[in-house]
């Protein structure tokens, strides 16, 4: 999928054409030879089809021009720590053959050593309006997608520059500056093209995957932790004018960055569950689907849920349906899209959710609740009857799984959202009432502990709940 270049990089790169270079001086200073003059002076402000003759004319001359070979330095080791202006200036004219000549693209991937000119380029210093980096990540990465595709075996050479390509990239996505933020999801998205560059991306995520995931937050009205209001499923469309969606995400970045969850939903095996466990994935998406502004979003957003479902149904569909995704899908229906694609998401998420929710009891639904990892007041937290029918297969069912889940939940602190934590006080104590024999297990989990420490907490409802909680075990103890 080709995406336009961002403005910023297109500008940046007309100003840098048009700046005079000293090219004999270089050569006076010994920093490049004659020989590389003549061969820049030879393609440079030449229309293109004289440059691409005569580039193909001597492939492997070029070739050794920007990677070095033969006892040679590239263009950008010799110049590098004395020329910026023509490293810079030599990075805007790689990127435009990489475009127009397809065998010296060929020939540059198919170099010993194709990455290592640059890699050094994309360390960043103090320097703010240092434009190389920048540059560099976009000839790099250009150049990994080209390699990606003449090389489909050997893959060898770009797993070792992906992860520094990985790092540089993330320095952007971390920004608060939306151009930058955008200009490294293209660049992720360009080289996302493997099974093997999906599986680094996903190994590196806390760097390259979370601050992509706070775009989304912020595009869902929700930040990092404050995500209360998408797990009620309230809120109405926080859409601005077209050009923006919540917390001033512009449209394209929003579909820039879906893209790439898209592309990486294909290694769904791999990140599904992750994705669920890091960063409540089916909540957000079902939030963005109840937001989203135009039909290619949508179709992304569908697109994902069902790479993601399909590869991850055990775990993944109790949470979409604790997400409340069936009966959306319902209501995306009337909606009457028309993308071709979406339509077949629907269909199919729709059909296999379906199926599923015609198996599902109140047991499944309790059970797919705790293991999303966030709690509400779901009908069977004050069921009375709910406890006395399940309490016994609750701490026995999967070997204690849920029980541990419990634990694991009251451990975190939710200061954005207590009533996580009076609910758990409410199931433990609910546990331990119906079914007492059984409060060791609870206790080596250390709810004990961790429900006493909650009678200090500053949330009433939170108190009150760890109270009765601390109760029960005190009944039956004195029993």
């Amino acid at each position: 999928m080709s995406l336009d270049p961002p403005m910023y990089i297109v500008s940046l790169q007309n100003n840098i054409r048009a700046r005079p270079i000293s090219w004999e001086g270089a050569v006076r200073a010994g920093t490049i030879s004659d020989a590389d003059l003549k061969k820049i002076k030879s393609i440079d402000k030449v229309r293109k089809e004289q440059r691409k003759q005569t580039i193909e004319g001597d492939v492997d001359g070029f070739v050794q021009l920007l990677l070095g070979g033969n006892g040679s330095d590239s263009i950008f080791q010799k110049t590098a720590s004395k020329r910026g202006d023509i490293v810079q200036y030599m990075l805007v004219l790689t990127g435009d053959l990489l475009d127009d000549i397809p065998s010296l693209t060929s020939g540059l991937a198919k170099h010993a050593a194709p990455f290592d000119p640059f890699l050094p380029l994309l360390k960043t210093n103090n320097n703010k309006e240092d434009a190389i980096p920048l540059l560099t990540s976009t000839v790099l990465s250009a150049l990994i997608s080209h390699a990606q595709s003449f090389s489909r075996k050997d893959q060898t050479k770009v797993a070792k520059a992906l992860p520094q390509l990985y790092s540089y990239l993330s320095i952007l996505a971390k920004s608060s500056d939306s151009m930058q933020q955008d200009i490294a999801v293209q660049q992720y998205s360009l080289v996302l093209k493997t099974e093997k560059s999906r599986e680094l991306f996903w190994e590196q995520r806390k760097e390259t995957l979370d601050p992509l995931i706070d775009i989304l937050r912020a595009a869902a009205g929700s930040g990092r932790d404050g995500d209360s209001t998408m797990r009620s499923g309230a809120g109405g469309s926080i859409r601005s004018v077209d050009t923006t969606i919540g917390g001033g995400v512009g449209l394209q970045l929003l579909y820039h960055v879906l893209l790439v969850i898209w592309q990486l939903s294909f290694e769904g095996e791999l990140v599904g569950d992750g994705l669920n466990e890091e960063h409540d994935i089916i909540i957000l998406y079902v939030q963005l689907l109840r937001l989203s502004p135009k039909e290619k979003t949508t179709r992304l957003l569908l697109s994902t849920l069902h790479n993601l479902l399909t590869s991850n149904p055990s775990t993944l569909l109790p949470a979409a349906t604790f997400a409340k995704l069936p009966s959306f899908l319902s209501t995306l229906q009337s909606r009457h899209l028309t993308d071709e694609d979406a339509q077949e998401d629907l269909k199919a998420l729709t059909s296999t959710l379906e199926e599923y929710t015609k198996t599902q009891t109140t047991f499944d639904s309790y059970a797919a609740e705790v293991q999303s990892g966030h709690l509400r007041w779901s009908p069977p937290h004050r069921s009375p009857a709910f406890w006395r029918e399940n309490a016994r297969r609750i701490l026995e069912d999967d070997k204690g799984a849920l029980p541990k889940k419990l634990a694991e939940i009251l451990g975190k602190t939710w200061d954005t959202d207590k009533q996580v934590l009076a609910i758990g006080c409410n199931d433990i104590a609910s546990l331990v009432k119906e079914v007492p024999e059984k409060r060791a297990q609870l206790e080596k989990l250390g709810l004990k502990t961790r429900v006493m420490e909650l009678m200090q907490d500053r949330d009433e409802a939170v108190r009150w709940e760890s109270l009765r909680a601390v109760g029960e075990w005190l009944r039956y103890t004195f029993e």
